[in-house]
């Protein structure tokens, strides 16, 4: 069947990263399934609970990015994040090598989920796997913190946009059932009347301080009822990273969600991206054509027949291999117990050497020139009195 991508997205303190390090064992531990390829993208995370065939940290500094750019936490999230989006063709490329080895890429994103879902990095690694392997996101559910109508509301809203905006098979997966079992959200997904009720007695147990009063109320029980097509083209499933349990069904319906994946959504996104293709070759074509005629130029592929009109561009140039990304491609030997284990260990770090101060190189180069025209206008004055 190939090898196929989750990506594992939720929001901070839902358990991503616990359940990342028992996905990866349950797959080791199972007969039936292969080891999976593990990636890590949490520049800021100091230890990970499993071993990673490819860790950002590897590549990326989080506290030079932090220094340089002089950014805070989530800033240098999202710029290490785009450091890294820049070899993402090679980490596709080491992935593919690997396509008949592995079952399954899992991938650990930032516990800050908006810098991640709503980046443009983001966008770029998850179009990347999406273009390459069949992927699934995983949304990732603390569901002990969502047994409020209104908390839920907010976490099934989240997960609508990010499926909207990604626009691949998504799982529901309800973390931490071993404190709280799921079945009260499955209820309220499948039955508008319950997570109504559900509201109702909220509001006679808080009082006026509960959030499902009033305006509130009535606000969560019209986003149900638009919420009702979103959780039909759902799979949800309740697990346990601290027992395990619900793994297996987990995996059930990744199995099930890749089928969907090779059903419908590959063939969507080949119509979406061949339409695009489509509307900007249009594009090009109407702007050539503008130009010719206001040139008073005949069409040159008339004349001259068939031209190419493409241009050498920096994007074009192809980088050294593995350039700026350590391939940590081995299972054995990976102890990664924090971020920054010594200075100028890793090729392709962001530090003073590989990136030095843009600003400096802008006073220099002005100064320079503000020499340079000084010079030129007395020059000119001393002409001028002469004459």
């Amino acid at each position: 069947m190939g090898l196929s991508t989750v990506i594992c997205i939720g929001m901070a303190g839902s358990g991503k990263t616990t359940f990342m390090q028992r996905l990866n064992s349950h797959l080791r531990a199972s007969p039936d399934h292969k080891n999976p390829y593990v990636i890590n993208l949490d520049p800021a995370v100091l230890k990970v609970p499993y071993g990673a065939n490819i860790d950002i940290r590897d590549s990326i500094k989080y506290k030079k990015v932090m220094e340089n750019y002089r950014l805070g936490p989530n800033g240098a999230i999202v710029t290490s994040l785009n450091l890294f989006a820049t070899k993402i063709d090679q980490v596709i490329g080491l992935v593919e090598k690997k396509n008949d080895a592995y079952d399954h890429c899992i991938v650990d994103t930032p516990g800050q989920i908006e810098c991640f879902v709503w980046s443009a990095s983001g966008s770029i690694i998850t179009e990347s796997f999406a273009s390459t392997f069949p992927t699934v996101i995983a949304y990732i559910v603390d569901t002990p913190r969502n047994s409020s109508p209104t908390t839920f509301m907010s976490n099934m809203l989240y997960a609508c946009s990010i499926l909207y905006k990604t626009k691949l098979p998504m799982i529901i997966v309800f973390n931490k059932t071993d404190v709280k079992k799921a079945d009260f959200a499955f209820e309220w997904m499948k039955d508008f009347e319950s997570f109504q009720e559900a509201i109702r007695n909220d509001q006679e147990l808080n009082g006026d301080l509960g959030m499902g009063s009033g305006y509130m109320s009535s606000l969560i029980n019209s986003m149900s009822l638009m919420l009702e097509e979103f959780y039909s083209q759902l799979d949800m499933c309740g697990v346990s990273s601290f027992t395990g349990d619900g793994f297996d069904e987990f995996l059930d319906i990744i199995d099930k969600k890749v089928d969907e994946y090779n059903d419908f959504y590959k063939i969507e996104r080949e119509r979406i991206i061949k339409e695009k293709e489509l509307k900007e070759q249009a594009r090009k074509d109407q702007s050539l054509n503008g130009l010719m005629k206001d040139l008073g130029l005949e069409d040159k592929k008339a004349n001259n027949g068939n031209t190419d009109d493409s241009a050498d561009v920096v994007s074009d140039l192809e980088e050294g291999e593995n350039d700026g990304l350590v391939d940590r491609d081995e299972d054995e030997g990976i102890e990664r117990e924090y971020t920054f284990p010594g200075e100028d260990r890793l090729e392709g770090e962001v530090n003073d050497r590989t990136a030095p101060d843009l600003q400096k190189k802008y006073q220099e180069a002005f100064e320079q020139t503000s020499k340079q025209a000084s010079s030129e206008t007395a020059e000119n004055i001393a002409r001028y009195i002469r004459q």
